[in-house]
């Protein structure tokens, strides 16, 4: 059973998401929250295994409640942004602090429920183009104090090449036959790196290998015209 928190300051919003979860078979609703202070009160009461969290919300925001939340300890939940805009600086901003993707408020309802499940076995759920996009968009704001903080000087050749394709969008697979490697231990060197920068989701790894220039985005890489 799937426990889940939902967090959103619109009770429209956040009863039909209840109701639709609720309704799931495999999912269990433990709490419901309007603002950020309550998530993080809730989510330290009921140990949930994947929150939806809004991210404009009065009290406290959902990025400062998801860098708490995760901050708290060793147990901590996935967490699914809600969000208007799939291209926006606050859905960047949540996935560095370790969000594990976001979801659009009009996303149908089995998706809904997919992205749950997807979370909860501990894969990203936004896909590598919509990734891409979001994070070139905003990394280059970013990019000088993320590079000061991420010590990639900390990791091994192999790790700094594999944090670069997993910034790239490969999953293990494509990573371990780019490089003749077996997934496990790619999956192995990408727990490491990622125990290493102290990051909580893949989405994160992408942000970091973006920030610190191991990706560069794709507009830097077009040559230029006459």
């Amino acid at each position: 059973m799937i426990r889940i928190l939902v967090v959103d300051d619109q009770a429209l919003i956040r009863g039909g998401l209840v109701a639709l979860l609720s309704a799931a078979p495999g999912l269990d609703v433990v709490g419901e929250a309007a603002d950020g202070a309550e998530a993080v009160r809730l989510a330290a009461e009921t140990r949930p295994d994947v929150i939806l969290m809004d991210i404009r919300m009065p009290v406290l925001d959902g990025i400062v409640a998801t860098r708490r939340i995760l901050a708290a300890g060793e147990d901590r939940p996935r967490i699914i942004v809600l969000t208007t805009f799939d291209v926006d600086e606050y859905v960047y901003t949540a996935l560095g602090e370790g969000a594990s993707g976001f979801l659009l408020k009009d996303t149908p309802p089995d998706r809904i429920i997919s992205a749950v499940h997807t979370v909860a076995a501990g894969d990203i759920l936004i896909t590598p183009r919509i990734t891409h996009r979001l994070v070139e968009a905003y990394a280059q704001h970013h990019r000088t104090a993320a590079a000061a903080t991420a010590h990639l000087s900390g990791l091994t050749p192999r790790e700094t090449e594999i944090l670069r394709l997993v910034g790239t969008g490969l999953t293990n697979a494509q990573i371990a036959q780019r490089l003749v490697l077996s997934e496990a231990t790619v999956k192995t060197h990408v727990k490491h790196l990622m125990a290493k920068l102290q990051l909580s989701s893949r989405a994160q790894a992408v942000v970091v290998a973006y920030e610190t220039g191991l990706v560069q985005p794709a507009s830097s890489r077009l040559p230029h015209s006459g």
